[in-house]
Parts: structure tokens; C-alpha cells; sequence
């Protein structure tokens, strides 16, 4: 599936849980919620996929674990918390840099409107 139309359709995913269930739950709920939507609209996951570290080499006993992998193309890193900081863009860039995935989402469920600027953040890796 071409990239823009696999985000776009993780991003009416995304809506739809929000539509549904409103802010302030745990990630978990929101993870699970989107799985049942990614099943129903027919799209590929896996959900906290361990994903080895090598480092100079060696791969360290310690995996990232990551909230959700669609279609092998694109992370999902959920949230629910008051304000996403620099730290949670720096997290998923880093996720997308170690796993040489392209794209990723950075989406916190806690806000008053999923719509709002900042509450989806599409994040691009350039090799």
C-alpha cells in the first residue's frame, strides 16, 4: 500500500477511537481500540513489538518496545498525557532511526480535541 494512503487510513483510525471513547484513558485502552480498528479496516499490525538494539555491534539485552508497527511501514507511539514534550518527538525519531522505518505518529489521546494541532504528530526520518 503506498505511504500516504496507509497514513491517511491510520489517521481515520485514530479519529474514529477518539470519536468514540473521548480523552483521559490509559494508553493501553487506546491501543487495544485501534487494533479493533485496524482489523476491521483491514490493515496489518503488530502491537508491542520488540525490537532488538545493536550498538557498535552488539545487541544489547534491552529491546525497544514499541506501541504499535502497521504494515511494517509505520510506528504508532501512543500517549495519553497532559502535553507532549520534546522528549516524546525525540523518542519515536529515535525509534524510526534504530528501526529504519520512515514514518511514525506521535498521538496523545488526552486532549479535548484529536483534531487540534499538536494532538497528531506524523514524524519523518530522512535516511
Amino acid at each position: 500500500m503506498e505511504l500516504d494512503t496507509l497514513t491517511y487510513k491510520i489517521r481515520g483510525c485514530i479519529y474514529e477511537v477518539y470519536k468514540t471513547l473521548g480523552p483521559g484513558l490509559l494508553e493501553s485502552v487506546y491501543e487495544e481500540a485501534l487494533m479493533y480498528e485496524f482489523d476491521k479496516n483491514g490493515l496489518y499490525y503488530d502491537n508491542q513489538v520488540n525490537f532488538p538494539v545493536i550498538y557498535k555491534g552488539k545487541e544489547l539485552k534491552k529491546n525497544l518496545i514499541l506501541d504499535l508497527v502497521v504494515e511494517d511501514s509505520v510506528i504508532l507511539e501512543l500517549k495519553s498525557v497532559e502535553e507532549l514534550k520534546r522528549v516524546h518527538y525525540k523518542q519515536l525519531f529515535t525509534y524510526l532511526k534504530l528501526t529504519d522505518l520512515r514514518v511514525g505518529f506521535l498521538v496523545n489521546f488526552n486532549v479535548d480535541d484529536i483534531l487540534a494541532k499538536g494532538s497528531i504528530n506524523r514524524i519523518v526520518y530522512n535516511y
